[in-house]
């Protein structure tokens, strides 16, 4: 089970973005990323091919897992546990102890 998963709110702990909020779009549990949207926005040069066109175009890099956490209900940066309610592994907030839909 991952600690941050697609469609979480999440927060920028580090970097260029540091305290912006996002949604997750994608995991990438191999390469411990995930790419956020609205975050890490890069611009690249696009190829003009048949099915699209050509020209400089903003898309979100992906961001490491180190340097993103979930939001909290109070809106702040919360670590994630694990615990096993009525037989099942759920997400835990550390910061407030409730359990992460999902």
């Amino acid at each position: 089970m991952q600690k941050i998963r697609k469609g979480d709110k999440v927060v920028v702990l580090a970097g260029k973005d540091k305290g912006r909020e996002g949604e997750v779009v994608q995991v990438m549990p191999k390469e411990d990323k995930a790419v956020v949207r609205g975050i890490n926005l890069i611009r690249k040069h696009q190829k003009q091919t048949q099915s699209q066109e050509g020209g400089i175009i903003t898309k979100e890099a992906p961001i490491h897992l180190s340097n993103i956490a979930i939001v909290d209900k109070d809106g702040k940066p919360t670590r994630v546990g694990f615990e096993v309610k009525d037989g099942k592994k759920v997400r835990v907030a550390k910061r407030s102890g409730e359990v992460i839909n999902g």
